[in-house]
């Protein structure tokens, strides 16, 4: 007798349970028309969308932390480690500078603010203030202090990710220093705090759905849908400048590692809609790391590229900054030479580096832009106050793709990334069995990866968590117990 076919509600019904792309889809759908029909209610729903990222954010600098660590302690070379992040900032600085040029070309191409004829003394410069609560971005000494920690504590008291990372990466050289026999309970500890927090990121994925859905609400119901129609040039060129962008990193991620961007996206499509929905790329990143993970990228790669991308690799605010610019430029009538474009692309080159985890940032950029062109007056910024929000959705998109390419690129680079495994991930094969990868750190590689890898092998020909550096003497089997499968 043939098997029942379950009706039509039943499929549905069950889809919607057990599918967090579609519960995300709904939400995303049903914000949208809270939003349009009751506005005075929509806005009152932000704090679901802020609850939701700042449980998040409690979880991801404690994750980069065991992270960085393990993938040192694994790698069993800092040097190496040297070598991928100075690969990352190579590869962050290209592809940043990559946007603001298409950002450039397109604007001047389409030239989005042309006769608009703006009078700047009628645009309200203390709006701008207000956004940006009256502060600045730091000069390159304040992010470079910025970026030392002044307390152990206070890196992940304050969510400072760039303080994490070299706090991360002193214990990982400790660790090394200091071998296996010294410290032999710290690195297993380390491992099960891991194995913790991506439960604890399981659960809090949950109230994914409850989140966009507050989030959209609110979008919608605050700014209207009719701010769309006053500025559509400029906002389907920013959206089309990005596809375009989008479409240079698929070349160069097909380029360099024979993987391709669409299956990736297909791959992270609910964390992407998530990502859209709440306008962060911060409410993603613990659940993208453990996907690269699984897509064969190594530990030490994921733990070093990921987090510093989110303070190095803006690709989506810097085509938006460099458009933006022009944008202002054209609206008050001012035609920009070769020469201040230049500038502009110089500029926005420092300035984008620093506009992480700032209020108002995208606003602060482009008025210290305006101010070392001296041809645009600072109060012009106020003409984006309408539709910059309107455009997180493409800098969000950009952004984690931006990252997510750079990963697998400097993995590659380095001769770490497992291609074979990566291509089943993307092809939709399970590469989280217990059996292949879900081992902690550093072993997140089929049978024969070392080959795939070049050799990629600790001291002694050991592998995964038997050798840690040199002078570390291989673990016995009872003393590194493998953690369980990851949650979420």
């Amino acid at each position: 007798m043939p098997p029942s076919v379950p009706s039509l509600p039943r499929r549905v019904a069950r889809t919607l349970r057990t599918s967090l792309f579609a519960q995300v889809t709904c939400a995303l759908v049903l914000g949208i028309v809270v939003g349009k029909l009751w506005p005075d209610t929509a806005t009152a729903l932000q704090p679901l969308g802020d609850g939701f990222t700042r449980l998040i954010k409690t979880v991801i600098s404690p994750l980069v932390f065991c992270v960085v660590v393990v993938g040192i302690a694994k790698a069993g070379d800092l040097k190496a480690f040297g070598r991928i992040g100075v690969k990352a900032l190579v590869w962050f600085e290209i592809a940043s500078t990559a946007a603001l040029v298409i950002g450039l070309v397109a604007a001047n191409v389409v030239g989005p603010g042309r006769g608009m004829n703006v009078d700047p003394s009628s645009l309200n410069a203390a709006a701008v203030d207000e956004t940006t609560g009256g502060g600045h971005l730091p000069t390159t000494t304040e992010f470079v202090l910025n970026a030392l920690p002044h307390s152990f504590i206070g890196a992940f008291a304050e969510n400072e990710l760039l303080q994490v990372l070299i706090l991360a990466c002193l214990v990982g050289a400790a660790l090394l220093h200091l071998g296996h026999t010294k410290v032999p309970k710290i690195l297993p500890a380390i491992e099960q705090a891991q194995e913790i927090i991506f439960a604890v990121v399981g659960f809090i994925m949950r109230l994914a759905p409850i989140a966009v859905f507050g989030a959209m609400a609110h979008l919608v119901g605050n700014y209207g849908l009719g701010v769309m129609r006053t500025y559509a040039k400029l906002i389907v060129l920013c959206y089309v400048a990005a596809a375009l962008f989008i479409a240079l990193l698929a070349v160069a991620l097909k380029a360099v590692t024979g993987l391709s961007l669409w299956k990736f996206l297909r791959y992270i499509r609910e964390e992407m809609l998530l990502a859209l929905g709440t306008a962060s790329t911060e409410s993603v990143m613990p659940r993208v790391m453990q996907k690269l993970r699984r897509a064969g990228a190594r530990d030490d790669a994921v733990g070093l590229v990921l987090p510093t991308g989110y303070s190095f690799n803006l690709d989506g605010a810097s085509l938006y900054l460099s458009i933006g610019t022009l944008f202002i430029a054209q609206a008050v009538g001012v035609d920009l030479s070769l020469g201040q474009q230049v500038t502009v692309v110089l500029v926005l080159m420092l300035t984008s580096k620093g506009m992480a985890g700032i209020p108002g940032s995208a606003f602060l950029a482009l008025s210290a832009t305006a101010s070392s062109l001296g041809a645009i007056p600072a109060g012009a910024v106020a003409l984006l106050l309408g539709v910059d929000r309107i455009m997180d959705s493409m800098r969000v998109v950009t952004n984690l793709l931006g990252n997510c390419v750079a990963v697998f690129a400097v993995s590659r680079w380095e001769g770490a990334l497992d291609t074979a495994r990566a291509k089943r991930a993307l092809d939709g094969e399970d590469t989280s069995a217990p059996d292949d990868g879900e081992k902690g750190l550093g072993a997140d590689k089929d049978p024969g990866a070392d080959k795939e890898l070049g050799g990629e092998k600790g001291p002694g020909g050991e592998t995964g968590t038997e050798a840690l550096a040199p002078g570390i003497p291989a673990q016995k089997p009872k003393e590194l117990k493998e953690p369980a499968p990851e949650a979420g």
